[in-house]
């Protein structure tokens, strides 16, 4: 992927640690009282790709995306999961 590209990581800086995709920026949807506020920091009308462990929480955060007046919003389907088993 290129680093333009705008790749959000929704799990916990813990899981984030663990492993993630490259350039992807870790955004903690659990961590509600700041997670608007970083969303919002990102370009409206550029695509925005989120993904978590398996694939709930980034269905939520695209919701909230959504939400937020994001134009082009892309989940990835079984979550960090699914990608490393693709690898």
């Amino acid at each position: 992927a290129k680093e333009s590209v705008q790749l959000i990581d929704v799990r916990t800086l813990k899981e984030y640690e663990a492993g993630h995709i490259h350039h992807a920026v870790n955004i903690d949807y659990f961590d509600q009282a700041n997670f608007e506020k970083k969303i919002n920091r990102f370009d409206k009308n550029k695509p925005v790709y989120l993904y978590c462990r398996s694939g709930n929480r980034s269905g939520k955060a695209a919701a909230i995306l959504d939400g937020l007046g994001f134009q082009e919003i892309y989940d990835l389907k079984g979550g960090f999961m699914a990608w490393q088993n693709a690898e």
